[in-house]
């Protein structure tokens, strides 16, 4: 989590420090869909390795966005969701899709 000293001064640029990775965007859009655990992310995020992952879950979670819950089972089950925090992030999520499918479609029409 970021500490009130490191925390910019810019909204959009803290916006940026909590949520600005690939990853960390990649996460949260699955994430609003439902709550994943640790190896389905793993498998639907292709080319992210174990290390990155488990380092951006950390993070959203220290920041807030994300919710771990592991369940006392034989093995145990982990399971990853957005909090109520990471909920808030669905607008924005759904303005870069609109975005994203603006462009995607500009760029075509004009090649």
């Amino acid at each position: 989590m970021l500490t009130k000293e490191e925390m910019p001064d810019c909204p959009v640029a803290t916006t940026v420090a909590v949520i600005g990775s690939k990853w960390k965007l990649l996460i949260i859009r699955n994430l609003l869909v439902r709550p994943w655990r640790f190896n389905e992310l793993r498998k639907d995020l292709a080319g992210i390795s174990q290390k990155v992952l488990t380092d951006s879950l950390r993070s959203l979670e220290s920041d807030g966005i994300v919710i771990r819950t592991v369940y006392p089972e034989v093995p145990p089950r982990v399971e990853y969701a957005l909090s109520e925090l990471g909920e808030s992030l669905r607008p924005i999520m759904d303005s870069m899709e609109a975005w994203g499918r603006r462009y995607q479609s500009i760029i075509v029409a004009e090649r």
